[in-house]
């Protein structure tokens, strides 16, 4: 059984994304707008920050948001038809190359990557419509 997690007050959460802050709010708004009600539940975690973030919809993790060293690490596993769906869609090349070279496990194929730009939160919210998607 995992123990709870204190969820960071919002100053050590933007302390730990630094530059990417507005970054978080984006994200979650825009899954909150396409899958809403969702659950952002805190897990302990191995990395710096000591937490990180399941964004859930109803039993499904979505996306994993992790504060790092002032930036956004974001975490997505794609089941095999979910993998299919993003290798046809609208992914930047570089994304599709990370999902193409990582071996899939009894989850799926797993990616991190640091969200920076409008262009990375677009990225988020593409990997998770495949999500979704591949459960409809």
């Amino acid at each position: 059984m995992r123990q709870d997690v204190v969820p960071p007050t919002s100053a050590e959460l933007h302390a730990a994304l630094g530059k990417s802050t507005s970054a978080w709010p984006q994200i979650v708004s825009g899954l909150e707008e396409l899958y809403g009600p969702l659950t952002l539940e805190w897990h302990p975690s191995d990395l710096a920050f000591g937490r990180l973030c399941l964004v859930r919809h109803q039993d499904r993790i979505l996306v994993y948001l992790i504060p790092m060293a002032g930036q956004l690490l974001v975490g997505v596993v794609l089941g095999g038809y979910a993998y299919h769906l993003a290798m046809g869609s609208s992914l930047r090349p570089a994304i599709k190359q990370m999902l193409a070279d990582t071996k899939p496990n009894g989850e799926g194929r797993g990616i991190r990557f640091v969200v920076k730009t409008e262009a990375d939160i677009a990225e988020v919210l593409t990997l998770v419509e495949c999500i979704v998607a591949a459960e409809a």
